[in-house]
């Protein structure tokens, strides 16, 4: 692994292979990727699951990480950059003017979109509509998790709160009963990763734990449950909190409400979206400071214009208006996702809310990686895991992002 100095390295080697064969709409392995092979980074800020190696090195041997330099290895000299995981998002909507609700060319253009923003593993969120469509985008997307392209599926409503809807169609929302929320997991084919739901509607708590009896993420978000139906939701099996604060009641003194629960549970792993618009820095420190780096996982929630630009685009069925870098709904005015990359919320991480790199590390790949089941793969590097990585400069800018072994934004240095 990466060490306290440039005279030892990561280790491993070989890679497991991606699953085979598959359809056209396949993110073909070096597609616009740089051509790479054996190399050694030099000099960069190592980041590592037990603290930041300066002037370590770091190894790539195929599509892992190793602990002893390849023979004939290129050497790349990245002094004064930082080398940290590839980052894991676990809840986002799309990117590059595509969504994940969209056509199998949509998903790989979005997919394509987030990896040159350091996203390495993915998991495509859904958002409400009709039940047939959902039933069918999640056999179009579950395709493509087999594949290896996505991590797994998010469906984040139909079942959901009216009265906390956000972005989400109310007359299509539904209660969660639980044969309709197992209809959508078997529609998966054993990809889905996260159900989002109000676990205070009828139905909420028994589809919680047929969740977690399926080994899915049971999401607490965009709720009106009290503080007692949040902890019997996290009783029930619920783990992760659906970009806190925003979709719930605020936290009160007389009725703290689901954050009060989801913040104290050490159970929970709580979703933060930090790009400046959804939360203040007050907040966002709250949660640091209650739940610990450990428990916090940083999301995009990202529509369609994420790593594109202002315009009108669309959220399911609902049309969306992006003006300086805020996607709001056209009627009603309620955000709608956001446009952040994981880049910048990491950037943001360490340089506004003074947060230590390794607590960024950890909220924005260790922990998702966690969640995911994936930490024997990804999220940190070390020797046997797969060299997904991210090169950042000293203002913490994007310079790099390599996935599997592979470069799929080149090193840019001057």
């Amino acid at each position: 692994m990466a060490t306290e100095r440039d005279d030892q390295a990561p280790g491993g080697s070989g890679a497991q292979e991606g699953a085979r064969g598959g359809t056209e709409t396949r993110l073909q392995r070096g597609a616009g990727q740089a051509p790479t092979g054996p190399q050694v980074l030099t000099g960069a800020n190592v980041v590592l699951p037990t603290g930041t190696v300066k002037g370590g090195r770091l190894a790539v041997e195929g599509r892992r990480i190793t602990g002893t330099p390849p023979a004939g290895a290129r050497r790349i000299d990245v002094t004064g950059h930082w080398l940290v995981p590839g980052f894991v998002d676990i809840h986002n909507h799309g990117g590059g003017g595509a969504s994940f609700s969209g056509t199998a060319e949509d998903i790989l253009t979005a997919i394509r979109t987030h990896r040159a923003h350091g996203t390495t593993t993915l998991v495509a969120s859904t958002v409400t509509d009709e039940m047939d469509l959902l039933v069918r985008q999640a056999g179009l997307l579950s395709e493509l998790a087999e594949q290896g392209d996505i991590a797994g599926i998010h469906f984040e409503g139909p079942f959901i709160s009216p009265c906390r809807k956000g972005a989400h169609s109310e007359e299509l929302l539904r209660d969660p009963d639980p044969a309709e929320v197992r209809k959508l997991i078997d529609a998966a084919r054993g990809k889905a990763a996260m159900v989002t739901l109000a676990a205070e509607l009828p139905g909420g708590i028994d589809s919680v734990r047929l969740l977690a009896e399926h080994g899915v993420i049971a999401a607490i978000g965009h709720t009106d449950a009290s503080y007692e139906q949040t902890v019997e939701a996290i009783d029930a099996g619920a783990t992760v909190a659906t970009h806190l604060f925003n979709a719930m009641p605020a936290l009160n003194h007389r009725a703290p409400g689901p954050i009060a629960a989801l913040l104290e549970d050490e159970r929970v792993t709580v979703e933060l979206i930090n790009d400046g618009v959804h939360l203040h820095p007050a907040a966002l420190e709250l949660a640091f400071r209650h739940a610990g780096a450990e428990r916090v996982a940083f999301i995009t929630d990202a529509m369609d214009a994420a790593g594109t630009g202002d315009g009108r685009y669309m959220l399911g069925p609902l049309e969306v208006e992006v003006s300086e870098g805020v996607a709001r709904l056209v009627e009603g005015g309620s955000i709608a996702g956001s446009t952040l990359t994981l880049d910048r919320a990491f950037q943001r991480a360490v340089t506004v809310d003074k947060l230590p790199v390794e607590d960024a590390v950890t909220a924005l790949s260790a922990n998702p990686a966690r969640l995911l089941g994936l930490s024997d793969r990804i999220g940190s590097l070390e020797p046997g895991k797969d060299a997904d990585l991210v090169l950042l400069d000293a203002d913490f800018a994007l310079k790099g992002v390599m996935r599997q072994g592979e470069w799929v934004v080149a090193p840019q240095l001057p």
